[in-house]
């Protein structure tokens, strides 16, 4: 029995072996959180196509800040929704690096929404990945741009009522149309068959920051336990319900 495990016990057949570059840091993400996901298939990633030495990631403020954390390479922290300014100066002084932003919808869609349209316009050769839940997660469960009709938060207790608070902002839909973009494609990680399609989006932005193709731009349309008051189980089940009507999976822009 101990040599037929040996035998079954090989890197071939470790489906789910950690990425060397994931720390031993313990995550705190809170139970269900698709970040924990996303970061994991980000370190899969930059892995698999070897460039560990030459990436820069760029995290501003909002859960996706303890990113640094937990992928070992280099990293530069920006404010509050400047992360695509930061990385555009990165990326323009060091042209020969892979460059990354990783933002919340918060932090991305909110007081970043210029700098996020300025740099897809301009077509800085980088690649974005946005997570976006819906909800500000890390303080509180407020309402954010990308709060869905109806959905309740803290701030909108009886569900985001369009004629007081404005409609959600499909920012990833406008980005699309812009000339700078590349690449424009919303995906999630809430099954086996979604964290693969997310996966291989990864590696394209990557492939076409090597090729100096311009922006590309990665919508993860993701859960918040916590914020939406829902267990994982029921919060994959709200988030299909849900969000995948307001969010359409899929490609938007490929060139």
């Amino acid at each position: 029995m101990v040599e037929d495990i040996k035998e079954i016990i090989k890197p071939a057949n470790l489906v789910y072996s950690k990425s060397r570059l994931l720390t031993d840091k313990v995550m705190n993400y809170c139970p269900g959180c698709s970040h924990g996901v996303a970061n994991k298939i980000l370190a899969e990633a930059i892995e698999e196509l070897g460039i560990e030495e030459e990436i820069i990631g760029v995290t501003p403020v909002g859960c996706s800040v303890f990113l640094y954390n937990f992928i070992d390479i280099d990293w530069q922290q920006a404010a509050h929704g400047r992360a695509p300014a930061v990385a555009t100066g990165i990326k323009r002084l060091q042209p020969d690096k892979y460059v990354f932003t990783y933002q919340g919808d918060g932090d991305l869609a909110a007081i970043g929404t210029s700098e996020t349209i300025h740099t897809c316009n301009r077509g800085e050769n980088i690649l974005i990945i946005f997570i976006n839940n819906g909800i500000y997660g890390m303080t509180g469960g407020q309402m954010a741009p990308t709060t869905i009709p109806g959905m309740r938060t803290s701030t909108s207790p009886y569900g985001r009522d369009i004629k007081r608070e404005g409609n959600p902002l499909k920012i990833t839909d406008i980005v699309a149309t812009l000339p700078g973009t590349c690449f424009v494609t919303r995906q999630s990680v809430h099954t086996a068959a979604a964290v693969r399609k997310t996966k291989k989006a990864i590696l394209k932005g990557f492939n076409n920051q090597k090729e100096e193709k311009g922006t590309s731009f990665i919508e993860i349309v993701s859960t918040c336990s916590s914020g939406w008051k829902k267990d994982p189980v029921k919060a994959n089940k709200w988030m299909e319900e849900n969000m995948f009507p307001y969010y359409p999976i899929g490609d938007l822009k490929d060139i």
